[in-house]
């Protein structure tokens, strides 16, 4: 999975790479993914779409 690191300012794979839940607008769920930044080592996130 792909996502944004800030430290880097570049779009990187993630390391250890896992499928997380957090709470959206009206008691929804939903997906995001959270991993590391193989570089630097920062933690990253990205929001999944609905489906």
């Amino acid at each position: 999975m792909e996502a944004y690191c800030v430290k880097c300012k570049a779009k990187k794979e993630m390391k250890d790479a896992k499928e997380v839940e957090m709470k959206g607008k009206g008691g929804k769920v939903r997906k995001a993914m959270t991993g590391m930044c193989p570089v630097c080592g920062t933690k990253m996130f990205r929001i999944m779409g609905a489906k």
